[in-house]
Parts: structure tokens; C-alpha cells; sequence
């Protein structure tokens, strides 16, 4: 596979610095190499080094979400911001799609009817299309899509490939991240009130980088 991360020479060259600085001050952890590409890139996404200790990966994880993606998994996701931030070519080198129903007109109108939310609904749309199975599921911003995602797991043994709980906020965001935790499947969190699209983003990007480099050696 050609290579996959698409960045100029001097892009390459400060994002491997960047890395560097990150290396330094974090110093020593207990995450394996793999994961640590993953805790990495969020804490490069968010400069923020809290994520060290806040990010929690099963220890499955990485191998399911790297196979799942290499299959051409669908990835579903909460809200646009997720679809929008990922890089369409990477996507396309495995043939994965990613859905966002959130903003659907029949997603609105259920949310109305039932006194539910979008959130809630493009979950439950995303498991009538039948793309839960095997997909990776990334919550960014929506701590109601994760829960709707546990309920689907738990009552109707829906069995996603992966989920990455990262969302952010003050109402059920640590809840539902917990109840992740707790759930049957492969997950990466992280804990506590922080989170965002933006790290659900670069969370899928390391899998991606993590797929490719164990395709080419």
C-alpha cells in the first residue's frame, strides 16, 4: 500500500517533532507501543497531557479496531464533525464509508416525536441499516449515542468492532463513558468530563497510520 500519510516534507518534519516534544515530556508509561501512537496523537491533537492518564484502551482494542478497518468496516459517527475531520483517502484505501445521521430530516423528526435526541436516534438508524455490526462507532460530542450504542449491545447483542467514547460535557459524558468500560466490547475512552470530535478524529487517524505500517512491515 502507498504510503498513507499524505503531508509535505515539512509537514512530516513538524509533526515528528512535535512527537518528540511529547516523548520527552511525558517520559515513561505503561501503555505498549501501539497504544501509545493512539494516546499520543490525541495529546497532539488537544496539546494537552492530561489524556496521558485520562485515555483508557481494552486491551483488544487496537487489534479489532486495525482489522476492522482493514475490512472496510463503516464508521459511525455522532455528529458531521467526526465525518468531515477524516481523511477521505486514507478511508478509501480500505474502502470504509463513514455515516452521520444525526442531521437527517427523519433522525429530527423521531427526536421531535419521541422527546428523544438526535443522538439517540441516529444510533437507532444506524442499527435498523444493519452497519453496527463490525463497524467502529466514534462518539465525540453526543454521551447519549454512546448510551444508546450500550443499550443496543446489552438488550439486542449488537456487537460493534469498536468503540471510541471520547465525548465531551457536563451531563452523562462521564456515565457513559464508564458504562463503555463495562461493556463486552472493545473500547477506547477517555475519562472524566474531557473529550471531543476532535480526538474521536485523531484516535481513528493513529489506527489508520497503525494499519498501514503493519501492512508494510
Amino acid at each position: 500500500m502507498k504510503d498513507m500519510r499524505q503531508m509535505t516534507e515539512l509537514g512530516r518534519s513538524i509533526e515528528t517533532s512535535s512527537f518528540g516534544i511529547i516523548d520527552a515530556e511525558v517520559g515513561e508509561h505503561n501503555f505498549s507501543p501501539d497504544q501509545w501512537q493512539v494516546v499520543r496523537r490525541v495529546i497532539h491533537s488537544t496539546a494537552d497531557f492530561e489524556f496521558k492518564a485520562l485515555t483508557k484502551i481494552s486491551s483488544d482494542a487496537i487489534d479489532q479496531g486495525i482489522k476492522a478497518l482493514q475490512n472496510g468496516c463503516p464508521i459511525i459517527a455522532d455528529v458531521k464533525m467526526i465525518q468531515v475531520g477524516l481523511n477521505e483517502n486514507r478511508l478509501k484505501q480500505y474502502g470504509c464509508q463513514v455515516y452521520s445521521f444525526i442531521s437527517d430530516e427523519d433522525v429530527i423528526r423521531e427526536a421531535k416525536a419521541k422527546n428523544s435526541t438526535r443522538a439517540i436516534e441516529s444510533i437507532q438508524k444506524a442499527h435498523r441499516q444493519g452497519l453496527l455490526d463490525g463497524a467502529v462507532v466514534a462518539v465525540g460530542n453526543a454521551p447519549t449515542a454512546l448510551l444508546e450504542t450500550v443499550r443496543l449491545i446489552e438488550e439486542l447483542n449488537v456487537r460493534p468492532a469498536l468503540i471510541i467514547g471520547v465525548p465531551v460535557g457536563f451531563v452523562s459524558a462521564v456515565e457513559s463513558k464508564d458504562e463503555v468500560i463495562e461493556s463486552s466490547v472493545p473500547y477506547i475512552v477517555t475519562r472524566g468530563r474531557k473529550g471531543g470530535s476532535t480526538i474521536a478524529v485523531a484516535i481513528i487517524h493513529a489506527l489508520l497510520f497503525l494499519a498501514a505500517e503493519r501492512e508494510n512491515g
